[in-house]
């Protein structure tokens, strides 16, 4: 027996019949309400309805007894012979035209899940059909239509005949776009096509090019449209000019707000039948124009954060951002960073290449002051970097690093000015990233130093990082990392403490309080080490809806000879909240290396990478 509705419905119980032929009787008698109709009336739509569920089945004549009570009528039992139930005799789908040799078109027929000799379910059917419309729009089969679309039943034969039969037409294929209201130099906005005219149409590409755009940070507003049939009629109408504050920096009109990224761009037209009867009034040429109108993001960006960690204790930070300063999409970036223990103040001038969203050059520079139990530090840096993001998702930076600091580290303190070449190649990957449900990272880099180019000391120094997060299905989620540094130098003390390997804290060895795991001098005072090595493991379990609770073990250390007994070890329990404005961690760790030390809390704001 099945019994399924909500309080406020006529109560539903069905016998005689189970599974999903009697949870449909269910649906279609909820939100019924009883008190809206006489006796009678009441039973001619519970019988109506139930005979319409149980058709979708394939059950054409039932025997349908009802029972009610309450009064008023509070609940029915819908008491069930089903009878004989209709069986395919006859299965004759056909795809016709430029599409039959298509590959989504065939999966879509070679994958419908009945055949011949099955009982009939109405549902198959109707996706299929849905499924070939669809794929006409997203393919550009501009013309299709279907030539044949009956599904006979023959309830006194127990059979149904299925018949589908898609004329697709000739598939079109992707016009020269037309841009409107852009301040950008169109060729750059040309170099972010995913696709060439000429290319057979394809809406996908569509949606991945509203994306680029949108990932360029130039826009406020992006719609990307084929102008259906060459007829300004039916592309979007031009929408109002920038803000006056703007207008002395771009030319064009605007454009209305865009749909997300993520949604499937289908035109303006709502049906594959509604288009091809446009299309059929006149000839129309086979290539599809392409409308993006454009609406240019503010000028000047402005955030502010305001956050808490362990590790530096309340903290602020001020951006100003300008995602275009020019109509070669070139942007600047500036950043404030204040908590107790440092300041610092940086900013990046990128300047877009042949592809704007992969190469780049990227001109950097900062200060930041740092003081923080041993370590005294004034530093001022510049740095050219040449960007590539291959097709893997991997990013390589190679880059040219000047820095003069100022510092005390323990017992050594100077004043070093470095000049030295890097290169580094990193990847990040999650999904959803405000709480990654999936995702790592890796990060390796190489510097090198030598007085014959200005440096004061010759260095080689090597770091590498890899974190991953996976989820066991959705109650369980594991984290761990490992992290790697090595620095070959004759001159340590002469080396910055920036440069210079620390570890412990809130993203590294918990239980330790920030930074203060590395070699001492003599007196105690910390040095900073030559290598380093830190690895964790973190599992979470999923609580009650955005509460998580976590245990994890943390090791690592920085040292100058490196040894396996020398590492530090931490563990403990932690509570995690999925907030509104992002994960909120608590954990209390226990450093095993040090019985002096008792339990330590971390606090820190914001998902792991």
């Amino acid at each position: 027996m099945t019994s399924l509705a909500p309080a406020w419905a006529l109560d539903a119980d069905v016998e005689g019949i189970t599974g999903r032929p009697a949870d449909n009787i269910v649906l279609y008698l909820d939100g019924l309400d009883a008190a809206q109709y006489s006796q009678s009336r009441l039973e001619s739509v519970v019988r109506r309805r139930s005979r319409e569920a149980l058709r979708v089945y394939g059950y054409y004549e039932p025997q349908l007894q009802l029972g009610f009570s309450g009064d008023p009528v509070e609940r029915v039992t819908v008491m069930v012979e089903p009878g004989p139930q209709v069986l395919i005799q006859t299965l004759n789908f056909e795809v016709r035209g430029e599409a039959r040799r298509d590959q989504p078109f065939v999966d879509a027929v070679d994958d419908f899940p009945l055949s011949e000799g099955d009982p009939l379910e109405h549902a198959p059917y109707d996706r299929l059909r849905n499924r070939l419309s669809g794929l006409s729009l997203e393919r550009g089969y501009f013309d299709s239509r279907f030539l044949d679309r009956r599904l006979e039943v023959r309830p006194w034969e127990q059979s149904a005949r299925l018949y589908l039969t898609l004329d697709s037409g000739p598939r079109y294929r992707f016009g020269e776009p037309r841009f409107y209201g852009s301040h950008i130099d169109e060729d750059r906005l040309r170099r972010m096509l995913p696709f060439e005219p000429g290319d057979p149409y394809l809406a996908g590409d569509l949606a991945r090019y509203n994306q680029r755009l949108g990932q360029s940070n130039w826009f406020s507003s992006i719609s990307v449209r084929p102008r259906v049939g060459g007829d300004a009629s039916l592309a979007l109408d031009a929408p109002a000019g920038p803000g006056w504050w703007q207008q002395a920096d771009l030319e064009g009109e605007g454009a209305p707000p865009a749909p997300p990224a993520d949604t499937p761009v289908e035109g303006p037209i709502i049906s594959a039948q509604s288009l091809a009867a446009v299309r059929a009034l006149t000839p129309q040429p086979l290539d599809v124009p392409i409308d993006v109108n454009l609406v240019p993001a503010d000028r000047h960006q402005f955030e502010v954060g305001i956050g808490y960690a362990t590790d530096v204790g309340p903290r602020m930070r001020l951006g100003w951002n300008q995602p275009w300063i020019n109509r070669l999409g070139h942007s600047l970036n500036h950043d404030l960073f204040l908590s107790g223990p440092e300041q610092r103040f940086t900013g990046e001038y990128a300047i877009p290449l042949e592809d704007p969203l992969r190469d780049s050059y990227r001109l950097q520079y900062g200060f930041r002051h740092r003081d923080s139990d041993d370590t005294r530090s004034l530093e001022a840096s510049v740095e050219l970097a040449r960007r590539w993001e291959f097709d893997n998702g991997w990013v390589q930076s190679a880059y040219l690093r000047s820095t003069f600091e100022d510092f005390t580290q323990g017992v050594d303190d100077g004043q070093t000015f470095l000049l030295y070449p890097g290169i580094s190649w990193s990847r990040t990957r999650t999904r959803n990233p405000r709480f990654p449900s999936w995702g790592d990272r890796q990060r390796v880099a190489f510097e090198y130093s030598n007085p014959a180019w200005g440096s004061d000391i010759e260095f080689f120094r090597t770091t590498a990082d890899s974190q991953w997060i996976r989820m066991v299905g959705q109650d369980n989620r594991f984290i761990g990392r490992l992290g790697l540094g090595s620095i070959e130098t004759s001159e340590f003390e002469q080396l910055p403490p920036s440069l210079r390997f620390f570890t412990g804290g809130d993203r590294s060895v918990r239980g330790y309080a920030f930074d203060t795991l590395a070699p001492r001098d003599e007196d105690g005072a910390l040095l900073g080490g030559q290598q380093l090595l830190t690895a964790s493991l973190e599992y979470q379990r999923r609580v009650t809806g955005d509460w998580w609770g976590a245990t994890f073990v943390d090791t690592g250390d920085a040292f100058d000879d490196w040894g396996p007994d020398q590492l530090n070890t931490g563990v403990g329990l932690g509570v995690r909240w999925i907030s509104p404005v992002g994960p909120i961690r608590f954990d209390v760790a226990h450093p095993l290396d040090d019985d002096d030390s008792d339990w330590r809390i971390h606090f820190a704001i914001g998902p792991e990478f």
